[in-house]
């Protein structure tokens, strides 16, 4: 007996003194026989500086893996592809895929007078990266500002913040909510983008406290803490922004098909990158190195037993290929892990007394199981108690018990049912994404699809009014407005349930076919049926509703087709109840670039009307098939708005008018709509006509075409078609509208609580 324990206590000792000289672990490499850091920082492959040899970055030369390093500085400093790009690169991670950037932002300064002092532009072009928009925030600073972010690449897209405060007095503190600071997410997979600011005054009012506006994009992690001081002047300096990247612009299973050019090398996972295309490489579990490198810089087997052990200081440990196992030294038994080794009994009843340790043991852990998975409920339920409260739950409660009709209308679904529908918001359930959150595809148990939103933003303070505007949506029961089903409030950001609407947006079907529109939707009948449509559902919404509903986004992506290609209105997100004592409603600006009522846009003041000239956009490219901003155009003819009043006012309507249409030889009726258009879209609200009366007007149209069948016309005779359209001569006035260089992404001053994109 004495002889087993001086064993075991002398490997014991052996095992301390072996632990003091483990290895490191493996770290990221850069390519064997290249320069490994520029100043502070690591450059692994595929990054690499091509001194001397050009085989040191992923591509060569020619490819933005590059790392220009310049030595003038102190420490020196490393920039993506070169110096000239201004890519100041400080980290590099091989785990994330992503790089962190110094970037300047973008200023405008004004003397008392209202002239420029200063201006800072701030822009970036990245090539195959990306900027997160997960670890990324846009940030505007300033009392008389419009900051926006536009993206320069092909698609389009502009975001951004509208700043207006009389007083330094309004201002607060710590907060960056809309008044002197706001705050906007990001786009996903944005490659470029320029940041520009305006002012409407040129800060000539609010120059004592704010002679500048600012605008930047910065990490989520970025320590900004915004005060009244931040408006003299910003302390100004380079933000870090954090980049993703991949390797080739291939998913894994098109890169696996050529393995000569694969890049993800031996012991290595292959994944996709979600948003800004191309693969990535991992070394598997249990593996350390670098996934792009083969050989002893590649991934490598980890010895667990130096780096790891996780074995009792009773047992001995044996590194295995990619995992490691305990066991107990010759002369003991146990498990080696946790328990340890102990001396084994040589009397008959040793079988016995291990059974009964191991039942013992058995035991124990289910009873401590048992405890934890009840205190995990406890705690799941509490938590579930408190967003419900939190998001007005009680609230809710108090009204569907007083109105027994609303508990027909809206259900109030838990958790587990939204979870269960979405196969616990799996990926491949993901119908879109927008800058206000996701929307699934659900399934539920009566096997009804429906689309389920989930906020990314929210904002407590307006929780009463959000319950308020779910009760009156709910109550909405009309054959061309997307229906509100229920909504879940047990979690932190409470969930919407739509009806599924199958067949797309009226976008897609106009636009999205390189400019050829859906077969279905090529006939003017089916143009006009849509327009009648919408029309009808709007006018509803602000006639004939309980509460009077502005919807205020009114656009061709935001009206979905069903499977008969049925209009229904959605994304109700921005919409605001009207008071039936109040002509107009007071709030910050929201909508879209191209639809944007200009008079709201400037006064702030929000009415019916506003709805009007966002349809009279839709009329438009219903009529011409044109998008309402196309950046592939000149300036002057980027806004299908401007365009298509200009043509009214000038009696060109047949050189814009989508030729598909007019050979139907429907001109009379066509001539009709582009005048009904042209009055949607005037300047000041009070000239629009009512929504009631364009659908009275639409469905009139509508029914003659019914009664009286079309007669396809024959393209010869465009000089009759091109009189009729052209009818009496209308005189209409400077339009004033403002060209924007937005895009079809919404620009929001303030970001709106529980709002999402409807599923396209």
């Amino acid at each position: 007996m004495l002889n087993t324990r001086l064993l075991l206590l002398s490997w014991v000792i052996i095992m301390a003194l072996s632990g003091s000289t483990l290895l490191l672990q493996l770290a990221a490499q850069s390519r064997p026989g290249c320069r490994s850091r520029c100043g502070n920082l690591n450059i692994p492959y595929p990054f690499g500086m091509t001194e001397g040899r050009r085989d040191c970055s992923y591509g060569g030369l020619s490819n933005t893996f590059v790392i220009d390093c310049d030595n003038s500085t102190d420490p020196p400093s490393a920039y993506i592809a070169n110096r000239s790009t201004g890519l100041n690169a400080v980290d590099i991670s091989m785990d994330n895929h992503e790089i962190r950037i110094m970037m300047n932002g973008a200023r405008e300064c004004y003397n008392s007078s209202g002239a420029v002092t200063r201006r800072t532009r701030s822009g970036i072009t990245l090539g195959i990266f990306s900027v997160s928009s997960t670890k990324n925030r846009f940030f505007a600073v300033g009392c008389d500002t419009q900051a926006t972010l536009n993206g320069t690449e092909n698609r389009g897209f502009s975001t951004g913040c509208t700043l207006q405060c009389k007083s330094i007095t309004d201002v607060i503190n710590g907060s960056c909510s809309g008044i002197g600071c706001c705050q906007a997410s990001l786009p996903i997979n944005m490659r470029t983008y320029e940041i520009s600011i305006s002012s409407y005054d040129n800060h000539r009012l609010v120059h004592d406290f704010n002679p500048c506006s600012f605008a930047f994009v910065a990490a989520n992690d970025y320590d900004f803490n915004f005060s009244t001081t931040s408006l003299m002047g910003m302390a100004w300096e380079r933000m870090p922004v954090v980049l993703e990247w991949a390797v080739e612009a291939k998913t894994c299973e098109e890169a696996q098909k050529n393995m000569t050019s694969y890049m993800c090398k031996e012991n290595t996972n292959c994944s996709d990158a979600a948003h800004s295309g191309g693969y990535r490489c991992h070394c598997k579990e249990g593996y350390q190195g670098n996934p792009y490198l083969s050989g002893p810089d590649g991934c490598q087997d980890i010895d667990e037993c130096k780096t790891a052990n996780r074995c009792h200081k009773t047992a001995l440990c044996e590194n295995q290929i990619g995992t490691y196992r305990c066991y107990c030294p010759h002369g003991f038994e146990g498990e080696g892990y946790t328990n340890g080794c102990v001396a084994r009994q040589k009397e008959n009843n040793s079988f016995e007394m291990a059974l009964g340790v191991a039942i013992g043991c058995l035991l124990l852990l289910l009873c401590a199981s048992l405890l934890a998975l009840g205190l995990r409920r406890r705690k799941a339920t509490k938590e579930r108690e408190k967003f419900f409260k939190d998001n007005g739950g009680l609230r809710l409660q108090n009204l569907l018990s007083q109105h027994q009709s609303y508990v027909e209308i809206l259900k109030v679904f838990t958790t587990g049912e939204l979870k269960r529908a979405t196969d616990n918001y799996n990926e491949s359930r993901i119908l879109g994404q927008g800058g206000q959150g996701t929307v699934y595809k659900g399934i539920m148990m009566n096997d009804r699809v429906v689309a389920i939103k989930k906020a990314r933003l929210l904002d407590r303070s307006q929780v009463n009014e959000f319950i308020n505007e779910v009760v009156v949506l709910s109550q909405i029961n009309h054959k061309n407005v997307v229906r509100l089903i229920g909504c879940c409030l047990e979690t932190e950001l409470p969930l919407l349930v739509y009806e599924f609407v199958s067949n797309g947006t009226l976008s897609q079907h106009l636009h999205d076919n390189d400019g050829q529109c859906s077969a279905s939707l090529c006939s003017w009948k089916a143009r006009l049926r849509v327009a009648a449509e919408t029309a009808g559902a709007l006018s509803y919404l602000h006639s004939e509703a309980a509460i009077a509903i502005v919807h205020r986004d009114v656009k061709s992506t935001n009206i979905l087709l069903d499977e008969n290609f049925t209009a229904k209105v959605s994304d109700f997100g921005a919409s605001r109840l009207m008071p039936s004592d109040k002509a107009q409603l007071s709030t910050l600006v929201q909508g879209t670039f191209g639809y944007l009522d200009p008079e709201y846009f400037h006064s702030s003041q929000l009415t019916e009307k506003s709805d009007v000239y966002s349809f009279g956009v839709v009329l438009a490219e219903l009529l011409t098939g044109m998008k309402a901003i196309s950046f592939a155009k000149p300036e002057k003819e980027r806004t299908l708005s401007l365009v298509f009043v200009s043509a009214v006012k000038e009696d060109r309507c047949l050189e814009i008018i989508d030729k598909r249409i007019i050979n139907e030889g429907n001109v009379d009726h066509i001539r009709e709509v582009a005048l009904l258009a042209s009055r949607c879209l005037k300047v000041r609200g009070q000239d629009r006509p009512s929504m009631k009366e364009v659908a009275l007007k639409l469905e009139g149209l509508l029914r003659k075409t019914k009664q009286q069948p079309w007669i396809h016309q024959d393209p010869s005779n465009f000089e009759e078609s091109e009189y009729l359209l052209r009818g009496s001569h209308v005189n209409y006035p400077d339009t004033g509208l403002i060209n924007t260089t937005g895009s079809r992404d919404t620009m929001k001053n303030q970001l709106i609580p529980f709002g999402v994109e409807d599923a396209r």
